[in-house]
């Protein structure tokens, strides 16, 4: 029998959506009802292929998709009955599915925390990124997830989008707080090139590409103004260390920002294990049938060398404003890079490492790339 293993991060995908968003590149499948219950038959097999790499004690589990809440009901309970109990139960839902027939079945089985897409406010906006659901049903999702009791909730909000102006991102801002949520996800919109949205919509992407520093800088005043810990690039959440001592920072997210093994299942799901990385493959058909002939699912692996994780720990861990320690990372940074760096107030050396500093991290990705030995 094998012994349990070290994995102590889960991240299970539902595909399913009742529509395709113009600018998405995720692995989702549009509609089919009637398959979802073969789906899950094959996830539920593939998790117990796997279920052996968990630690006894799982940390996170972090159902995405696609839309997870548009998956069947009955399926939805056997996936949720069949996971392990974890500290953090996170699950993403499209504001229009969250019903309190949902919020119950969800709060039933342990679920914690709720990530909803809410992307806009603004309806002119929400139609040209092709979303459903509309402003009030943001608000009533947000509504009936508090009247069940989740006292954890995120909300995704997208800045970028064709025809969008700062003043439009500001009022987003503001009905998003206007809801406290625990927890804001917001990120500059990218559209994949050759998509039908970026034919439909070019011309306004580059003008959007070039005030994409600007509304970055907005979201950031605008939260840490509103009290939110700007912990990670794109991520906020209540309170310098929580609210009334809890831990509000996406912990699922945390691991793998740290460098943390995690086990994913299902199509198109990634797993980094050791010094391995697996990604299942993301047809639906090729996935059932062979979980249902007793394989694995097909996947490519990639091996990841020492270089390729370092690198992947230092481009990960400077997104956190917590120290990186270098211990183990010196043969990938530049040590002239680093001591301009600091020299120019864009890198700190704290206790225990380093970290970007405010100015640094409006920069990202340039500075970190700086830092990086050729």
């Amino acid at each position: 029998m094998r012994r349990s293993g070290l994995v102590r991060h889960l991240y299970v995908h539902l595909p399913f959506c009742a529509h395709r968003c113009g600018y998405c590149d995720f692995v989702t499948v549009v509609g089919r009802r009637g398959e979802h219950a073969a789906y899950v038959d094959a996830l539920l097999t593939e998790f117990e292929q796997e279920r052996w790499r968990l630690a006894e004690r799982v940390e996170t589990a972090f159902l995405g998709g696609g839309t997870p809440t548009f998956t069947e009901t009955a399926a939805l309970e056997r996936i949720l009955s069949s996971l392990p109990v974890v500290e953090e139960l996170t699950v993403e839902a499209n504001p229009e599915t969250v019903t309190p027939a949902l919020a119950a079945l969800l709060g039933a089985h342990g679920v914690n925390r709720v990530s909803l897409g809410a992307q806009s406010f603004r309806p002119r906006l929400l139609e040209v990124l092709e979303r459903v659901a509309g402003p009030d049903d943001v608000r009533r999702a947000v509504h009936t997830l508090r009247d069940a009791g989740f006292d954890n909730i995120s909300l995704d909000l997208v800045y970028g989008i064709p025809g969008q102006s700062a003043s439009d991102l500001e009022a987003d801002l503001a009905d998003a707080l206007a809801l406290e949520p625990e927890h804001l996800s917001c990120y500059e919109l990218e559209a994949k090139p050759g998509t039908r949205f970026t034919h439909a919509h070019g011309e306004e992407l580059q003008r959007q590409a070039e005030a994409m520093e600007g509304y970055f800088e907005q979201v950031v005043e605008t939260l840490t103004g509103a009290g939110y810990r700007w912990y990670e690039t794109a991520n906020f959440c209540r309170g310098r260390g929580g609210d009334n001592g809890r831990e509000l920072r996406a912990r699922h997210n945390l691991g793998i920002w740290r460098g943390h093994d995690y086990l994913g299942v299902g199509i198109g799901a990634v797993s980094t294990l050791g010094g391995e990385r697996r990604r299942n493959l993301p047809s639906l058909g090729r996935y059932v049938a062979a979980l249902a002939g007793g394989e694995s699912p097909p996947r490519e692996l990639e091996v990841l060398d020492a270089e390729t994780r370092a690198v992947e720990l230092l481009m990960l861990g400077l997104r956190l404003d917590e120290p990186l320690r270098l211990g183990g990372l010196e043969p990938v940074v530049d040590g002239g890079a680093l001591a301009r760096l600091v020299e120019r107030h864009l890198v700190e050396r704290v206790a225990g490492g380093i970290r970007l500093s405010p100015r640094g991290r409006l920069l990202g990705g340039a500075v970190t790339a700086e830092l990086l030995s050729a």
